[in-house]
């Protein structure tokens, strides 16, 4: 790498022969072409820290960990979706870029074309520490595993729905046995994809009728299936409440994932032959179930029929001993029944329901008479009592309009008022009996009021 004066193309004296004064723009531009010139196409290596998203653009500080020193850095957004990497705080990652200013405010950055995994921080070591992570927990640990249905109905399939997993695991499962296939669509590389994982086994698990899951992808490198490495995406499938199936990439790539998941399959389609079983198969199985129970019913069969016939045997003997008890005991069965005192009360409720009708059939005609008589009576009353009754009206009514004349209500309807003492609850008669300050109620034809002496000469 050649040397190079920081400020050798703007060294030099004004046309007066004076030292040239420098702005600070001018300073900064000259620092940026400096370093993008001498440092166009570096690799730096550190542990990320402050590392925060805005557009689609990464921005980041790189830590050296052996000497107090960063370095501010940027990778935009065309570079971002490249990069296998994932970029995030904690992680040791080497960039390879150039270094740059940004003259806006002077500062000195990384501008990162590309990244990788380095040192203690690569994929395998990684790996490595989230299975001992997890293993402490205990949940690689065979014993947690669940058994699938043997028979499922509703599938769950977490994977891209633009995937070719999807299309193998629905192929092979249409070829052995129809069952019902439901598609939570998630992203399954780059560094959304484990959110996106999460929340698609999230989605699924609505599903009320869910039997299993078949967590997939196909094949690829190490960085494609990293995100079946995360330890997000392995709680979420560890906490799933039906059993999981991981078919991720082939049978030689082995993912956190597989190692949580109740059973691992070798490949997506390899994932449908373990949870689908065979039509055949199932025919097979159901024909051998009902000859078993078939042979096993015509055995029961045979075995109550052999002891019936033997508790009857000691039956047909006694036969003939007791077919003249039976006579005799039916004979004097009648004999009793003639005695019963039930059948007694019964011929005596009879004879009552008889006499109780001539009863009375013979107390009608002198009701009969009664009634008529009431009859006339009622008429003769009503005859004579109406007049009476109009006569005994027309004298209220003629009593009510003198008490209404004489009330004297209608004296306050032609404009008088009567004045109540608050305090006595009598009228008021004289001038003599209020004084300054009393309160009083002022009855009016339609109402009354309150009111208060002010004046009192």
């Amino acid at each position: 790498m050649s040397e190079m004066p920081l400020f050798e193309r703007l060294q030099g004296r004004d046309h007066d022969g004076e030292e040239r004064v420098f702005r600070v723009a001018e300073v900064n531009r000259a620092v940026r072409l400096t370093l993008e010139d001498n440092w166009a196409n570096v690799l730096v290596e550190g542990e990320l820290s402050d590392v925060r998203r805005a557009k689609g653009h990464v921005y980041f500080t790189l830590n050296d960990e052996e000497d107090p020193a960063q370095l501010r850095g940027v990778m935009f957004s065309s570079d971002v979706r490249r990069t296998k990497a994932p970029l995030q705080d904690g992680a040791r990652v080497r960039f390879r870029g150039k270094l740059s200013l940004y003259t806006a405010r002077g500062q000195f950055q990384l501008i990162a074309r590309a990244a990788k995994l380095a040192g203690e921080g690569d994929l395998a070591a990684q790996f490595a520490k989230l299975r001992r992570k997890l293993e402490a927990e205990g949940l690689l640990d065979p014993e947690r595993r669940r058994p699938l249905p043997e028979l499922p109905r509703v599938v769950g399939v977490v994977t891209s729905r633009t995937g070719a997993a999807l299309h193998d695991i629905i192929r092979v499962a249409s070829e052995r046995c129809p069952v019902q296939i439901l598609v939570a669509d998630c992203r399954v590389q780059g560094e959304d994809a484990p959110g996106s994982i999460v929340s698609a086994l999230e989605l699924i698990q609505r599903v009320n009728d869910l039997d299993v899951v078949i967590v997939s992808r196909g094949g690829g490198s190490a960085e494609d299936l990293w995100a079946f490495n995360d330890e997000g995406v392995a709680r979420a499938i560890a906490g799933c409440r039906v059993p999981v199936v991981s078919g991720v990439g082939h049978e030689v790539d082995m993912t956190i994932a597989d190692l949580v998941a109740d059973v691992r399959a070798a490949t997506p389609s390899n994932a449908a032959e373990i949870v689908v079983p065979m039509r055949e198969t199932l025919l097979r199985d159901v024909q051998s179930l009902e000859r078993r129970l078939s042979q096993a019913l015509d055995n029961r069969v045979g075995e109550l029929r052999l002891r019936l016939e033997r508790l009857l045997r000691p039956l047909y003997g006694a036969r003939r001993v007791i077919a003249p008890v039976h006579e005799r005991l039916a004979d004097l069965r009648q004999r009793l029944m003639r005695q019963d005192p039930r059948s007694v009360l019964r011929r005596d409720q009879r004879q009552l329901a008889v006499l109780s009708a001539k009863l009375r059939d013979a107390g009608r005609l002198p009701v009969r008479h009664r009634r008529e008589r009431l009859v006339a009576l009622r008429s003769t009353l009503q005859s004579r009592g109406r007049p009476m009754v109009r006569e005994a009206r027309a004298a209220y009514a003629e009593l009510c309009a003198q008490l209404d004349a004489l009330s004297p209500l209608r004296v306050l309807e032609r404009g008088y008022a009567v004045v109540i003492h608050e305090s006595t609850g009598r009228a008021v008669m004289s001038h003599s009996e209020v004084k300054e300050g009393d309160r009083l109620r002022v009855r009016v034809s339609d109402g009354e009021f309150g009111a208060k002496v002010e004046n009192h000469d």
